[in-house]
């Protein structure tokens, strides 16, 4: 069914917007550099209004069929200040103004601050902006948990993130990469609070000034930045209840004044919660059919979490053509959890055939810390180099003390303890350098260069008649080293009616991995060293002031987290175990896209990607019944996809935002023998915002993804939530009350299907996503207009990397 709804729904938006002829004079909306959509485009006589156009994606306006004569052009849009053009005379032919400039709009009522609300959501050609300021649902939540509400986000039970169908995100935080992956990117989202993201770009096609990495695209998570002079701030605060209680707490401060510009934003995410897992592992016979036996494993996890967060940083003018940056931020983490599971073997009449019980505490401690130092000159009025030096550091340590208990047959307990500290030092340098060669065309052109070192030890022992005891082949030390240049060149030129970009990205990679011996292992080593070109290229075209398209197409890079090469062997339980591949390699993408826009308010699109060498979780089991849960590289993987947003003023008082994804994928590969994967899958995600009288404000959104598959051996079912929320601005416009519901029929359950050779395990997992949060916002300072821009840093293409999971 929905293969066959979302391309007719395609198609019919894709025609049936088609609908205006060609026109005669042409008018380009900005703000500074940036081009302004929907904004409201007025041609004029002194005596009457003439005609009346919305700008594009592009900030383009075109009218039709003009008559000559004396006109004016003025535009508006929501939240600036109204712009007019000179008077000017047209006799006839194809006629481009000068560009309108935009400002935006702020007005002092009584020394209190107005200024509009931006949308929730913004469409572009390009991306997708998310707008978090603008939502009232996002009160209390962590970031990772307002990501998964956006438009073609998943977020797996693991914690790994996808776009529009596809794993393997680059995420980065105001421009610079988190250098995490896996768990540990997710426990670093899940720490950070919300209420500090002002928006996330969702962009699915970067161009070739962004790192290669991260086949499904883009993710950019903007924190606040205050964009006026003087003293500026505002303070988040929240409490939540779901089965624990939950708090999530932000100050964000700026001071700008001449040419001095200071900042910090801190935050403090400390939260209870609650994973419970059921799993039923059945194990067959030869023929694959007839059940030999059964493992039925029920866990349940107390996690207690808290995280402090803190940035901050000065800009300083030298003068009008030159700006130096400096930045500094880190953060702290400590999570602790208690795990109880039992593991019953079972015939397959339900006869218990032995009965263990596992009881495991972990605790994991993280510090990071990062400089980064930045100049920006200008070179008269078209060209501007830019340099970044970042240096990052990452301090894990994590402790596992588990023991295992027989309780049938007999009565024997096994224990063991680890020890698992490692260490990530990153370094990342890079210079651009960009200008107008004239009107219509702008070069660009850069380097960067990265390194990074890792040192991971796992340490495991065994309690052995009252003693503690090595266990040498669980323990590990392994240390890896990996240096990234890379050089690109990038040129953009514009036509009346389109616009094109094409570049060209050389990445060299070298790496080498060493795993240290012990007493029962020998030293081992692996290096590699190779060179990639990454070409990237789109081109738009606009049919008319309401209607464009444009086309893209791509190639892109995933390398394995740095975490995944380490062999070691990390405990899940006695029996599930996960491991390191040290002969991962990476993975490489084309992707092709297709899309039209109408008028900022429908964005159609339908792309293509095939990727070699695919990451895929793989699992197999040993004699014991143990699986071992890794992950390598498959054959190939092929994705068609198709997508619908829109954005819609329904009322004056009610604004809908929505999205519909579809995707047909085709995995490839050899596990245990041969295997292909064929799925059909989709995700609707919806938003309603109400807006009414005396500062009173309500949202209604929800997402609902189908059944779905990212990897070869395993397949998830159905899932989805629905949120509610109230708000009420309160002291002139300077604080506001939020009370949210997050997942109010508790639906947001992860349950799914993963096979083995000569086995399968069905699970469930539940977490504490029901939640009720009250929140209180105070917004305070002076209003003056101006602000810098932050440079976003060298080291912003490969934090997310860094994970063990």
């Amino acid at each position: 069914m929905l293969r066959t709804v979302l391309p007719v729904i395609f198609l019919f938006i894709f025609s049936a917007s088609f609908a205006q002829g060609t026109g005669d004079i042409t008018v380009l909306v900005k703000e500074d550099g940036r081009a302004l959509a929907g904004a409201t485009i007025e041609l004029r006589t002194a005596k009457k209004l003439v005609r009346i156009g919305v700008s594009d994606s592009s900030g383009i306006t075109h009218f039709t069929a003009v008559s000559p004569g004396v006109y004016t052009c003025a535009a508006s849009l929501v939240g600036f200040a109204p712009a007019l053009s000179d008077s000017f005379r047209y006799e006839g032919g194809a006629v481009v103004l000068p560009v309108l400039f935009m400002k935006k709009e702020v007005r002092l009522l009584a020394g209190v601050t107005v200024q509009s609300r931006k949308p929730l959501i913004e469409l572009r050609s390009d991306r997708t902006i998310v707008n978090l300021e603008s939502s009232i649902s996002q009160v209390g939540t962590s970031v990772l948990e307002a990501l998964e509400k956006m438009p073609g986000i998943t977020v797996d039970k693991d914690g790994v993130i996808s776009l529009k169908g596809k794993s393997s995100v680059l995420v980065m935080i105001d421009g610079k990469p988190t250098y995490l992956g896996g768990a540990e990117l997710a426990n670093l989202l899940g720490g950070m609070s919300s209420s500090g993201v002002s928006q996330v770009e969702l962009m699915t096609q970067p161009p070739a000034r962004y790192d290669a990495s991260g086949n499904a695209g883009v993710i950019n998570i903007r924190t606040k930045k205050t964009q006026v002079k003087g003293w500026n701030g505002s303070v988040n605060v929240s409490v939540g209840k779901g089965r624990y209680p939950k708090s999530n707490n932000s100050v964000q401060v700026n001071y700008r004044m001449g040419k001095v510009n200071l900042f910090a934003n801190y935050s403090l995410n400390a939260n209870g919660s609650f994973t419970r897992i059921y799993a039923l592992r059945q194990y067959y016979k030869a023929d694959e059919r007839t059940i030999e036996r059964e493992l039925e494993q029920p866990t349940f996890i107390r996690a207690r979490a808290a995280t402090h967060t803190l940035r901050t940083g000065i800009d300083y003018s030298l003068g009008q053509r030159t700006t130096l940056g400096l930045a500094l931020s880190g953060s702290r983490l400590s999570r602790h959890s208690d795990n109880t599971a039992t593991a019953s073997w079972k015939q397959p009449s339900g006869a218990v055939d032995s009965l263990i019980e596992t009881f495991t505490g972990n605790a994991s401690r993280w510090r990071s810390g990062g400089l980064s130092a930045s100049v920006r000159h200008s070179f008269k009025a078209t060209g501007q180099l830019g340099a970044d030096v970042d240096v990052l550091s990452y301090r894990i340590h994590g402790t596992q003390m588990s023991s295992n208990v027989r309780r049938f047959p007999g009565n024997e307990t096994e224990s063991f303890r680890g020890n698992l500290p490692s260490s990530i030092n990153i370094y990342s340098a890079r210079a651009d350098y960009s200008d107008r060669l004239s009107k219509t065309v702008t070069l660009e052109t850069g380097w960067k260069s990265s390194r990074i070192v890792t040192d991971n030890e796992a340490a495991y022992e065994l309690l052995d008649g009252g003693a503690w005891k090595t266990d040498a082949g669980k323990t590990n030390h392994f240390i890896y080293t990996e240096n990234i240049h890379a050089l690109y060149a990038t040129t953009q030129a514009s036509g009346t009616r389109w616009s094109g970009q094409g570049g060209l990205r050389f990445e060299r990679t070298s790496y080498k991995g060493h795993q240290l011996g012990n007493d029962t292992r020998k030293d081992s080593a692996f290096s590699r060293n190779y060179n990639s070109l990454f070409p990237s290229a789109s081109v738009s075209y606009r049919l008319d002031s309401s209607n464009s398209l444009s086309a893209s197409i791509g190639r892109r890079i995933d390398r394995p987290a740095f975490q995944k090469l380490n062999p070691f062997v990390f405990i899940i339980n006695k029996y599930t175990n996960q491991q390191g591949n040290p002969y991962f390699r990476p993975q490489f993408t084309w992707n092709a896209e297709v899309a039209h826009l109408y008028r900022s308010v429908i964005v159609s699109t339908l792309s293509y990607s095939v990727t070699t060498d695919y990451f895929s979780q793989i699992f197999y089991s040993d004699s014991a019944g143990v699986v071992v849960y890794t992950e390598g590289n498959l054959g190939r993987a092929r994705n068609l996809g198709v997508s619908v947003a829109v954005q819609l003023s329904l009322r004056p008082w009610w604004s809908l935002n929505g999205q519909a994804t579809g995707n047909s994928k085709r995995i490839e590969g050899i596990v245990y023998g041969k295997a292909v994967a064929t799925i059909s899958q989709g995700q609707l995600s919806l938003s309603n915002t109400f807006r009414f009288k005396k500062g009173w404000g309500a949202e209604l959104s929800g997402f609902y993804t189908t059944r779905s598959q990212a990897d070869l051996q395993e397949v998830v079912d159905p899932s989805g939530q629905m949120t509610a929320g109230l708000s009420k601005t309160v002291a002139s416009g300077r604080g506001t009350f939020r009370l949210v519901v997050r997942d109010i029929f508790y639906t947001q359950a992860m349950a799914g299907n993963t096979t083995f050779f000569r086995s399968g395990e069905y699970f469930k997992l539940t977490r504490d996503t029901r939640v009720a949060t009250f929140g209180f916002t105070l917004r305070f300072g002076r209003a003056l207009k101006g602000t810098p821009r932050r440079s976003e840093g060298s080291a912003k293409d490969e934090i997310q990397r860094v994970g063990n999971g």
